[in-house]
């Protein structure tokens, strides 16, 4: 073992002291006490954050966001000092940063989408990319890994830290749950989890230990036409073997989407499905049918409330939307521009809710949301990261991230792609095939780091410039099995004074 990887014994003792340490992934954290408050954290020397890639930053700021902070954190040019021929490949997406157990900087691990794979990169105690690695490949991957969560002892009562990393890849796909600290074994395929069973998955999203004393309960969502919001619930916490899996269905047995609309709550339960293990794809999604799920188009992300143990049984997630061929007309009982749904579960059984439409992009075709698809939830604002490259004939915008206020349901532009298409120089490194279609470009992650940076209102952007490309990024995990259409450059960035 060289010395770029955490030795396993040393390592066992590190993470046993890890479990007081912080961490932060996709869905953004705070811990409780017994009480389920929220304590008042202890303060942390905050980092001198500048930009630290070579790359411009891809985002901009709105109008009414202008004091916004925006630096880079890493690129696909990025030559890190310590691992000279790493590549942060194509499509970051689902994403999480903890404290590095072995030394005193910090661990960021990310989803590459398209290729497959999960990369793991070591930041310094500033938060510099000094080196990187492939913890899982195409090889290992197999399916699309979008979204994901990094369960933790903390927040979810895991006996150490997990990454639930979604596979997409049509029905059959499975959820891994990858070490995040183990040494790299990045063709090994044999860290799927049965018990959640197979969807075209976009997240697999683990509830607070404290929504549910002593149970795991973890939302799942499947990004297909007709789609489900899943659940999988253990009577022990951190149980990922034992568990039984239920989906949503409204207690009328109504599955058509569009039968709902925004201003009313509607009674929704969830229904167990039998012989998840043992289960193809293709029969759990007969058993939806058969037991009248709730049929969504398309359920991405998942993010739940921040800020106190009833907070985490306020879930919300995405419905990114269909259209007919033409870009133009709706499908049947679907929503097409988008919707954003608020699920309330009920405080003495998960299985029970009240479900209603929160955001609706029908509202105001082409100017209000466009495709959501990753969220960020904190305890007062729902941050919606647009997928816009449907490409409605009618979208208006390029990819945004908006702001809803649950107080007031205001609905605010808050960054936006940074195209600048009329800036030559710019255009042919970033869009070298000229594409000048709007939303060509879509956001992965969004997730809160202030308490690792000690600067409060900070989070993490990852960023899919799918216009640019070079051969130079391709197949940068080096797996076998994923050998076109990975030829893409991503970011991430980090963005200060966003409101929590």
């Amino acid at each position: 073992m060289n010395n770029f990887l955490l030795n396993r014994k040393a390592l066992s003792i590190a993470v046993a002291l890890f479990v007081s340490s912080a961490v932060v992934f996709t869905a953004c954290t705070k811990d409780k006490n017994d009480d389920g408050e929220v304590p008042t954290p202890t303060p942390t020397a905050p980092i001198e954050l500048k930009d630290f890639s070579v790359n411009p930053s891809l985002i901009k700021t709105m109008s009414g966001f202008e004091d916004l902070k925006i630096t880079t954190l890493i690129s696909s040019d990025d030559v890190l000092a310590e691992s000279p021929s790493f590549i942060f490949g194509a499509q970051p997406d689902g994403a999480g940063i903890l404290k590095n157990p072995a030394g005193e900087g910090f661990i960021m691990i990310n989803n590459h989408e398209i290729l497959q794979s999960v990369s793991r990169v070591y930041l310094d105690k500033n938060f510099k990319p000094v080196k990187g690695e492939y913890i899982v490949d195409s090889d290992g991957g197999m399916t699309r890994l979008c979204s994901a969560t990094m369960a933790t002892p903390e927040e979810h009562g895991f006996a150490k830290p997990t990454f639930l990393t979604a596979g997409e890849s049509g029905a059959e796909s499975m959820i891994h749950a990858i070490d995040p600290l183990a040494a790299a074994d990045k063709k090994n395929n044999q860290r799927t989890v049965a018990a959640l069973g197979r969807w075209s998955a976009e997240n697999a999203v683990p509830l607070p230990k404290g929504s549910f004393t002593g149970k795991t309960v973890i939302m799942i969502g499947e990004d297909e036409g007709d789609g489900q919001l899943a659940m999988y619930v253990s009577n022990t916490q951190g149980d990922l073997q034992n568990g039984k899996l239920y989906v949503m269905k409204r207690t009328n047995n109504d599955p058509v989407e569009t039968n709902m609309s925004k201003g009313q709550a509607y009674d929704v339960e969830f229904v167990e499905l039998d012989n998840v293990k043992s289960s193809t794809g293709a029969q759990l999604q007969q058993q939806t049918i058969d037991k009248k799920a709730l049929m969504l188009a398309r359920v991405e992300d998942i993010d739940y409330r921040k800020g106190s143990d009833a907070n985490g049984r306020e879930i919300y997630f995405t419905a990114t939307g269909v259209s007919q061929g033409d870009k133009l007309t709706p499908v049947s009982g679907k929503t097409m521009w988008g919707r954003v749904y608020k699920l309330v579960l009920d405080a003495n059984n998960p299985l029970k809710g009240k479900l209603e439409v929160a955001v609706d992009g029908a509202d105001d075709p082409g100017n209000s949301i466009v495709n959501p698809d990753n969220l960020c939830v904190t305890e007062n604002y729902v941050y919606i990261q647009e997928d816009g490259d449907s490409f409605y004939k009618n979208n208006n915008h390029d990819g945004t991230i908006w702001q809803f206020a649950m107080a007031n349901k205001s609905l605010k532009a808050m960054l936006q792609m940074n195209h600048r298409r009329t800036d030559a120089t710019f255009n042919t490194k970033y869009n070298p095939s000229n594409n000048l279609q709007l939303s060509t470009w879509e956001y992965g992650a969004m997730y809160d780091i202030s308490n690792l940076t000690g600067i409060p209102n900070t989070f993490v952007v990852n960023i899919h410039p799918h216009t640019w490309t070079s051969d130079k990024y391709k197949n940068s995990d080096g797996g076998t099995t994923r050998l076109t259409n990975n030829s893409e450059g991503g970011q991430v960035v980090i963005v200060r004074g966003v409101a929590k």
